[in-house]
């Protein structure tokens, strides 16, 4: 299963790389394959690409939807210990 997870633009740092963050983590990315993405844009981001420009209340909602996910799932792997 492949995952894209919801970033905010923070820095384009030239014409291929920009810095995004995302729950308290910054990394640098791609643009490759969003040439008109701004600093502040919200992106998709999968394997270090930003494959997508989204609206900002919709990353907002996945990531939030990633939360319970991995809250969930937290709470399943104390169930088994």
């Amino acid at each position: 299963m492949c995952l894209g997870v919801p970033m905010q633009v923070k820095e384009i740092c030239n014409s291929l790389v920009a810095r995004a963050e995302t729950m308290g983590i910054t990394q640098l990315i791609r643009i490759d394959l969003v040439p008109q993405v701004s600093a502040g844009d919200s992106v998709v981001v999968h394997a270090g690409f930003a494959i997508e420009i989204i609206d900002p209340e919709l990353a907002k909602h996945r990531l939030e939807f990633l939360a319970r996910l991995l809250g969930d799932m937290g709470e399943d792997q104390e169930d088994a210990g």
